[in-house]
């Protein structure tokens, strides 16, 4: 056995904050400003400046809102405008409309709609600064520091990691509130769901499982985690054969990931274990995808990104709570020894498994993940997964489908994503869609269901139950999540990694509920 553990050590982090001063700059820094405004109540093109807006229009005597009043339309949601030269501390100003200030919980849209509204604004102002070369700004709070540092930073995230001509890199800080706390929150929330987005949005090439599992140990180095990086000899010493068929077909070894973040006062609490789908590269294997969009499976390992990257968030917030997370890591590949359909494999549990399609193999790693899980003894087992296009069909790209045996766990991510305004959907787990995996010609499961694609999301969902014990257990589709094109206003194109805040928040909700 090849087993490689890793301990490290916690560095602490500040960020500041600052009320509105004179700035102390570099010359080279070109600041900016981004402030919000609400669109006043009853009154037709009115608007209400924020707490930190007023102040700065007061500092200026009521420049900002004589600029406002002539410079066109009242600013609608998501609407902005720059203003020059009105303050020797910021060249650039840009003001951006958040809504009403009555919006909240909309229980139709399952969000919050004033905490969604600032998210936009927040980010549609720095992009517009960002855009203009700004290199330092300062972001009204709005009344919520949290949702204002959110935007601010899944704003600005821009992979271009491997182009000669990169964005503006930018630094933020909160502008004239007290909440640094809130603040720091915020980006330490959006820091998690960039660092999904990061290994997401990289080419296979750059982030084998290899590469995957150091990038994330990498990480690790800020906060106190063990990692447990499982190599080939151990997995087959483990039994997962349903894992090592997906494996078969690529050159790229086979990689196990565990972490450990022990954050609970009793060391002894029982875990909560999140299980991640890690193929770094799914060509389909033999049942070989069509060529079109096939380059967008280089994040079909969203599940384990977003996995570790909100388990990494939770030590950097170092939240009351034990958790656990699994990334079963590897390419699925075509070649001679790849799997052919109608192969059996048998999982760790001993079950065996008839692959009719090497397409659906997302459930074949998940399945042996899953298993080896319950031997910790979790308090609630959430594996995530980019599973199946039929999600995406289904749901679109509103919301992160959930498959659970339970009610108490479905309420915990509701209320999570409520939050978050990453939103959740439970989906349907019937006998109905049991009956067509356990219906095999081979094996004792089919990986697909016997009438093909209908209900293809169930199914897949339905075959994970299989594997699994545990009373509170979910299965979260995030295929249709998986990018974004202009679906969140505040994400730019490209890989979203979502939903990681979700999955941050709602850990947070068990270390705080116990």
């Amino acid at each position: 056995m090849l087993l490689v553990r890793r301990t490290v050590q916690t560095a602490v982090r500040t960020k500041c904050c600052r009320s509105f001063s004179a700035s102390q700059t570099h010359l080279n820094e070109k600041k900016g400003l981004v402030l919000g405004v609400f669109e006043k109540e009853g009154e037709e093109g009115g608007l209400h400046l924020t707490e930190a807006a007023a102040g700065f229009d007061q500092n200026i005597s009521g420049k900002l809102s004589e600029l406002l009043k002539i410079s066109g339309p009242a600013l609608k949601k998501g609407k902005s405008r720059i203003f020059y030269g009105i303050h020797k501390d910021f060249p650039c100003v840009a003001v951006v409309g958040l809504g009403k200030t009555s919006e909240g919980v909309c229980g139709s849209e399952n969000w919050d709609t004033s905490k969604e509204n600032i998210r936009q604004a927040m980010s549609a102002g720095c992009r517009l600064l960002q855009d203009l070369e700004v290199n330092h700004m300062e972001v009204d709070g709005c009344g919520d520091a949290q949702s204002a540092a959110e935007g601010a930073a899944l704003g600005l995230f821009q992979y271009d990691e491997l182009k000669t001509k990169k964005k503006t890199k930018v630094t933020t800080q909160l502008h004239a509130s007290s909440d640094s706390t809130g603040w720091q929150k915020g980006v330490m929330y959006a820091d998690g769901q960039n660092l999904a987005r990061l290994l997401m949005e990289a080419p296979a090439n750059h982030i084998t499982p290899t590469a995957f599992a150091n990038t994330i140990e990498e990480r690790l180095a800020l906060h106190v985690l063990t990692d447990l990086l499982i190599l080939f000899a151990w997995i087959e010493q483990q039994q997962m054969g349903a894992f090592l068929s997906v494996s078969k077909g690529s050159e790229e070894p086979p990689v196990f990931l565990e972490l450990h973040y022990n954050g609970a006062p009793d060391s002894k609490q029982a875990p909560l274990l999140l299980v991640g789908k890690g193929i770094t590269f799914d060509s389909g294997g033999i049942s070989l995808k069509p060529s079109p969009s096939m380059d967008a499976m280089r994040a079909d390992m969203g599940g384990a990104a977003t996995v570790c990257a909100s388990i990494v968030t939770a030590a950097a917030l170092k939240l009351p709570v034990n958790i656990i997370g699994l990334a079963p890591l590897c390419e699925n590949m075509p070649s001679g020894k790849a799997t052919k359909p109608g192969d059996v494999v048998t999982a760790k549990n001993g079950k065996t498994i008839q692959v009719d399609n090497t397409d659906a193999e997302g459930r074949l790693v998940l399945a042996d993940a899953l298993c080896y899980g319950h031997t910790f003894n979790p308090r609630a087992i959430v594996n995530v997964a980019t599973l199946t296009g039929a999600i995406d069909v289904a749901l679109g790209s509103a919301a992160t489908g959930v498959f659970t045996n339970s009610d108490w766990l479905w309420e915990q991510l509701h209320k999570a994503s409520v939050v978050t305004g990453d939103r959740v959907w439970r989906m349907p787990l019937f006998q109905h869609y049991t009956r067509q995996v356990t219906d095999s010609q081979l094996a004792d499961l089919n990986n697909i269901g016997k009438y093909s694609r209908s209900g293809g999301a169930c199914t897949a969902a339905a075959f994970l139950r299989e594997f699994v014990t545990a009373p509170h257990w979910a299965h979260l589709d995030i295929a249709g999540v998986m990018s974004n094109k202009d679906e969140v206003p505040y994400l730019r194109k490209g890989m979203s990694g979502r939903p990681t805040r979700t999955l941050v928040e709602f850990a947070a909700g068990l270390a705080h509920s116990g």
